[in-house]
């Protein structure tokens, strides 16, 4: 809207509280009345009072009448200065001369007051409280009464501007009201007093270059907007340690600022200059929420004010022009399912259904609307007693409407509700039902008021929906009409008046709102189902249902700050109840008109719809692939969730992140709502297979009570499972589960009534729990109650009967107990009693029953603690106690039995006590010994060394003496009776170092040098042992010999070597010893190069003595030991071993009549005769028979013709030499030629039996079975001496020989095996050239 007035600025007020009417001054100070200088309208809006200029008259205009009013104010000089009071009918006027007039609208009374100031009255305000503050050029401030005595009066140091009354901040929250009175002194300070406290007052001063102040507005909780001419926005605190505070300060204006303005009810504040203005919203200054530009107006903008609703904003211009802006728009808007019908211009409505995706629907009305109603096809608007239908078309390609009619109620139309055929008005306690689409016949005819009966009370409020009409009148009745015949089909009363309902899409469901604002939810198909809704707020306004399908039961309530959503559990095991879930903060100042999935569609001021989000469905913001929220706030997201019912998002939200813990909550919740499936899965994902099996075994129960009672026992509702089997079709089940739980007096209870046949049967469990806990006379009445006498539970009789036996006897009825215990066939019942018995020092009774039950261990204990020897002795060879037959022993020791006691120790393994029986009551040591022997006692062998010590066996006695452990005794009597050699037998290796040395100072001092040395030896001391060893006479040389060098070995002092080997070698006595004894003292001492020289010259003395067999197996050995320690072996070694081996190997092939191989050998042991200087005449006999056997005549010439030298002649066998000699007489030349075979290093061929190869020189290893050079593709080795040997002769030889021909060793021919490759036997140059 504009007006204008062609000059300068003009003079504006708006109508208070109602905001209908703008009352302007132009450029020439007139308006309506006459030229003015000052307007205001009273707190209702009512009055407009007015003063002229040069005038003493007040004109009143009473707005509802449209007429004026002159009151005469009695004052002689102009007036300057009008206003009406806040809270009453009180109006103020000020002169130019300072002169003061009241006047009381109601009464009519005049108040005059002369010389309230001296100068002009330029400013003032009244506080809710009636006082009255003024500013005068006088520079002077007064505060007065509403009787015009003046209260207090201030000077100030400058003109006063704009003054306020308002509250200061304080730390105490007191009721004193508007307690401070704030003035703009010169435009340059801003001063605060405190009306209570003048001395307190605060001069407030601002930074020079923000200008003057132009104006300032106080809001909120002590807070002061100002505006500064210079274009600066600056918000301040007045809280007293906050004061003058710059809380926001903004260059909202680049050259000016004009004029500031608050709106309380927008929560918004305003401001204007350079051509624009600016909207702040107060909650957050920073945010502009609106910008409007004038950029017509050349001279700038002049004064801001807002209507009291916010609704319209004026700005006056420096040209003389009022511009009126729409703010805030009425908060008209309707729903229907998901369609919205809102108010978004003061003649335009706009009906939309984003749910849908429909577009928008924009209607030009006729009139400025206050309700609207939406139904399926139509929209309502209007106001006062008269509506417009409009039909809404929405297609694919385009939306439109069209206008139906408008009618005529018989009233002012409270509200309006459509659906897809019917409209519903409610005016004068009334509503008012009819077709909005027929002919105006048929609309007579579908028309019908309610209540029929007015004495049914007045309607308050109504709703409709796709099938019925609801509404609730002053007298608490909600009545549900049924639209297909306009007749009532319930009706619930209430206790008090009832003003709002609200039901579902379907009607099935409603809440209602009665008139102590407390909220219930209405099943009209059951009105006996009303739940009060939990912590409704008195506050609420209205409520909305969820639209989307998975939510039905979900709902929200709302009043101006927050939303509260609810939720129906309509199928639980504690049956149908009503939850809050949870709030949300309402943005201001909008309107909930729609709830779908969580999302809140609202209105707002601007005629515009915001969504917003319910923190009580923040589990939707995110999908189950996405989730960032932390742990906890995962948890709450499940929480809400199921309390919403929105099972599967919990589930998916525990798949994707949920601990244990959130897990437990979703199974706990399915248990609860009775989503036994869902709850299957829940726990079979968790992990828990027990409730798992338990749920799939209850699946398939159809009776709801049935399965309700399960789910609740497994949530360890007992009484509540229990309250449901009652009611199901299975209450014995009820039974079942309080005998599972050991409920036995509520199983007791239950099976008075279901089942009586139990009752035996839950007595005897109920006595066996009493009996447990040692309520024992309870539990002897419930065994005697648990008797059937029924044979075909004769166990359950048994079970009893035991029992009454076992608390006859705790009750001290020892008789019967016992009596029913023989009598009864259980072991078990006799041992148990027994055992009672025992306890109560029954012994007689205790052993009796153990007796009867073959419990002999026990029985012979009891008879034991009551001496009764007699029976303990007839029940012996069954018991199997040691401790029972140590005591029994012990008795017939004491009476004298000593073979009795003997066996009885015996049978309890008490040697030491057998033993010390034998000695010295039946003095039988042969027994003693054996069980010494036998058992290792110590004890014992102290007793037997002291039996044959008394008889002077002191052999026998040193011996159990070292058995026993007393090696120092058994020292001192072997010392004493000369037995030190049995002594050191005895001791063997078990004794210490110093028994070894004891031991061999003795034999030292009895020059028995072998046993001293030995013993030296033992203890430690090598170089004493060794003077012994080499003491000993002849007779033990070798011994002493043998013994020095292990006693040399182990000392590895070389001092003490070189001793021995000085004495073998026989430079201390001149006697050299044998060379083996040089060999072994190598051997212990590792030193295998010397043991392997000395080896070769024992093996060359063996061959000089003919002993080959010797020879050969010394140097094996030491072949082996070298090859052991990976020495290289001696070239000599090798050849001497391998020309005895050739040796050995002739008597085999001999023996087996293999001639040619037998031949081959003999040439080279003959070759080699030197080496068997023994022997020589002997094997060159043999070698020219078996050279001429094998065909080998030139061979057998030549060893013929050597035993023709003189030297050997006559040595020849009688029976050979004549042969010889012929043989040398008539020599045949011929030779059968050796066979060649390739050489294993380079492949030459080489006579078989050579074993040096002429190609690559390398020595070849021979064939242990033939003496032959091996061959690569025909290799093996004994398993034993790893000896190589051709496989094929060597399986030849074993089929006669079972024996290695090299190392002895028994073997078979399975044992060998043919080696592929033989690369690592071919080392060349192994052995030591």
């Amino acid at each position: 809207m504009h007006l204008s007035w062609a000059g300068s600025s003009v003079l504006y007020k708006w109508q208070k509280t109602l905001g209908n009417y703008i009352a302007v001054a132009g450029q020439d100070n007139s308006c309506c009345f006459c030229r003015c200088v000052g307007m205001d309208w009273d707190k209702d809006g009512d009055i407009l009072a007015v003063i002229a200029a040069k005038s003493s008259s007040i004109y009143l205009w009473v707005a509802s009448v449209n007429k004026t009013s002159q009151i005469d104010s009695g004052m002689r000089d102009p007036m300057s200065f009008i206003l009406w009071s806040k809270t009453g009918p009180l109006l103020a006027v000020g002169t130019v001369k300072g002169n003061l007039l009241i006047y009381n609208q109601q009464t009519s009374r005049k108040i005059p007051v002369l010389g309230k100031h001296t100068k002009k009255i330029t400013c003032g305000c009244w506080s809710t409280e009636n006082l009255l503050a003024l500013g005068s050029d006088d520079n002077t401030l007064s505060i007065s009464n509403h009787e015009g005595d003046t209260i207090r009066q201030t000077a100030l140091r400058g003109e006063p501007a704009e003054m306020y009354f308002s509250v200061m901040k304080t730390d105490e929250r007191s009721t004193q009201g508007e307690n401070a009175v704030s003035v703009s002194v010169d435009k340059k300070r801003l001063i605060l007093f405190d009306i209570n406290n003048p001395e307190n007052w605060s001069d407030l001063t601002f930074m020079s270059h923000y200008g003057s102040i132009v104006s300032y507005r106080w809001y909120g909780d002590g807070y002061i907007l100002i505006g500064f001419s210079h274009g600066y926005f600056l918000v301040i605190s007045t809280h007293i340690t906050e004061m003058g505070m710059e809380l926001y300060q903004a260059h909202n204006h680049k050259d000016c600022l004009n004029s500031v303005a608050v709106s309380p009810a927008l929560n918004k504040a305003a401001s204007c200059g350079d051509n624009n203005i600016k909207i702040h919203e107060l909650s957050e200054l920073r945010d502009i929420s609106n910008v409007v530009r004038l950029d017509d107006e050349t001279k700038g903008l002049d004064q801001l004010s807002w209507t009291d609703d916010g609704q319209l904003l004026a700005v006056s211009t420096q040209k003389g022009a009022v511009h009126v802006f729409l703010t805030k728009l009425p908060i008209l808007g309707d729903s229907f399912g998901t369609r919205l019908a809102y108010l978004t211009s003061q003649l335009e409505v706009t009906v939309s259904n984003q749910v849908e995706r429909e577009s928008p629907v924009t209607i030009e009305v006729e009139v400025e609307p206050t309700f609207i109603a939406v139904g399926p096809y139509h929209v309502a608007v209007g106001m006062n007693n008269r509506a417009w239908f409009y039909e809404i078309a929405v297609l694919v390609c385009h939306s439109g409407f069209n206008k139906l009619k408008d009618i005529e109620y018989l009233g002012t139309i409270a509200s309006m509700r459509l659906n897809s055929d019917y409209a519903a008005a409610l005016f004068e306690g009334k509503v008012q039902l009819h077709m909005i689409e027929g002919r105006d016949l048929e609309e007579k005819k579908q028309m019908k008021l309610f209540p029929d009966d007015d004495r049914k009370g007045r309607i308050l409020c109504h709703a409709l929906t796709a099938d019925f009409l609801y509404y609730s009148t002053d007298a608490g009745n909600v009545m549900c009409v049924l639209l297909e015949d306009w007749e009532t089909v319930s009706s619930y009363s209430h206790s008090v008046g009832v003003r709002k309902v609200f039901p579902d899409l379907n009607g099935t469901r409603l809440v209602f709102i009665d008139d102590k604002s407390c909220g219930f939810l209405l099943s009209p198909a059951n009105v006996n189902s009303c739940f009060e809704l939990p912590n409704f707020s008195p506050t609420i306004k209205g409520v909305l249902w969820d639209n989307w399908h998975a939510d039905r039961g979900v709902f929200v309530a709302y009043d101006d700050d927050k939303v509260y959503t609810y939720a129906l559990h309509k199928t639980t095991i504690y049956g149908p109840r009503v939850l809050l879930v949870g709030s949300t903060a309402l943005p201001f100042s909008q309107k909930p008109l729609l709830l779908h999935n969580g999302e809140l569609t609202c209105q707002t001021a601007s005629g515009k719809t915001n969504e917003v989000a319910l923190s009580t469905h923040s589990f939707l913001k995110h999908s189950a692939d996405t989730l960032t929220d932390s742990p906890p706030e995962l948890s709450k997201q499940i929480t809400q969730a199921l309390v919403l019912k929105r099972f599967h998002e919990a589930f998916d939200l525990c798949k994707a992140a949920g601990s244990d813990t959130d897990w437990a909550e979703l199974g706990k919740a399915c248990l609860v709502h009775m989503e036994v499936e869902l709850a299957i899965q829940v726990y079979r994902m968790s992990g828990n297979a027990g409730m798992v099996l338990s749920l799939q075994g209850i699946q398939g129960i159809e009776n709801r009570n049935l399965l309700a009672g399960h789910l609740a026992m497994f949530l360890d509702d007992y009484n509540l499972a229990q309250d449901l089997y009652l009611s199901s079709n299975c209450p014995i089940t009820a039974l079942e589960m309080r005998r599972d739980l050991l409920h036995w007096d509520s199983a007791l209870l239950l099976a008075k009534s279901l089942a009586e046949n139990q009752i035996p049967f839950i007595s005897k469990e109920y006595a066996i729990h009493l009996e447990f806990i040692g309520d024992y006379v309870n539990a002897l009445a419930h065994y005697e109650k648990g008797m059937t006498h029924n044979n075909k539970v004769s166990e359950h009789d048994e079970a009893c009967q035991a029992g009454i036996a076992r608390m006859s006897i705790r009750m001290g009825d020892i008789r019967r107990g016992v009596s029913q215990a023989i009598q009864h066939p259980s072991r078990v019942l006799k041992k148990e009693c027994g055992a009672i018995l025992e306890s109560m020092k029954q012994f007689s009774e205790a052993a009796q029953l153990y007796e009867k039950g073959q419990y002999y261990d026990k029985a012979a204990s009891v008879y034991i603690r009551c001496k009764n020897w007699a029976k303990v002795g007839e029940l012996l060879p069954n018991v199997s106690s040691p401790k029972i037959h140590l005591q029994y022993a012990k008795a017939k020791e004491a009476d004298g039995k000593y073979k009795d006691a003997a066996q009885a120790y015996e049978s309890a393994k008490d040697w030491d006590n057998v033993i010390r029986v034998q000695l010295e009551h039946l003095n039988n040591p042969e027994d003693a010994v054996r069980i010494v022997r036998e058992t290792q006692s110590i004890d014992g062998a102290k007793m037997v060394a002291r039996f044959f010590l008394r008889l002077n066996d002191y052999g026998s006695a040193i011996y159990f003496l070292v058995l026993s452990q007393c090696n120092d005794e058994a020292f001192q009597l072997a010392q004493q009776h000369g037995q030190m050699e049995v002594y050191a037998d005895i001791i063997g290796s078990k004794a210490t170092q110093e028994d070894y040395q004891s031991i061999a100072l003795y034999f030292e001092g009895e020059k028995k040098h072998l046993q001293a040395g030995k013993f030296f030896r033992k203890c430690g001391q090598y170089s004493r042992a060794l003077k012994h060893f080499l003491k000993c006479p002849n007779s033990d040389d070798n011994l002493a010999i043998e013994m020095a060098i292990e006693t040399v070995g182990q000392a590895k002092d070389i001092s003490l070597t070189n001793q021995l080997i000085d004495y073998l070698m026989g430079e201390s006595d001149g006697m050299p010893k044998d060379a083996k004894y040089l060999f072994r003292l190598y051997m212990v001492l590792q030193q295998y190069r010397e043991a392997a020289r000395t080896a070769i010259i024992i093996a060359r003395e063996e061959q000089c003595a003919g002993n080959y067999r010797n020879a050969h197996d010394v140097l094996f050995s030491m072949y082996r030991e070298l090859q052991a320690q990976k020495i290289k072996i001696p070239a000599e070694m090798a050849t001497n071993l391998m020309i005895l081996h050739s040796y050995l190997l002739v008597k085999i092939y001999v023996k087996r009549g293999d001639h040619l191989k037998g031949a081959r050998m003999l040439i080279r042991v003959s070759n080699n005769i030197s080496k068997f200087p023994a022997h020589v005449v002997p094997l060159l006999t043999s070698a020219v028979i078996e050279c001429h056997r094998a065909g080998l005549r030139n061979s057998a010439f030549s060893f013929a013709a050597m035993l023709m030298r003189p030297e050997y002649r006559n040595e020849i066998d009688l029976k050979y030499r004549k042969k010889i000699e012929a043989m040398v007489r008539r020599p045949d030349t011929s030779e059968l030629e050796e066979e060649t075979t390739p050489c294993p290093f380079c492949g030459f061929q080489l006579p078989q039996n050579e074993l040096l190869c002429i190609s690559c020189k390398n020595s070849l290893p021979y064939c242990i079975a033939t003496g032959r050079h091996m061959l690569k593709e025909d290799w093996s080795v004994c398993p034993y001496c790893d000896f190589p040997a051709l496989y094929s002769q060597f399986i030849q030889l074993l089929e006669t020989e079972t024996v290695c021909p090299m190392c002895s060793e028994t073997l078979s021919d399975k044992e060998v095996k043919k080696i592929s490759d033989c690369s690592r036997y071919l080392q060349p140059d192994e052995q030591d050239q």
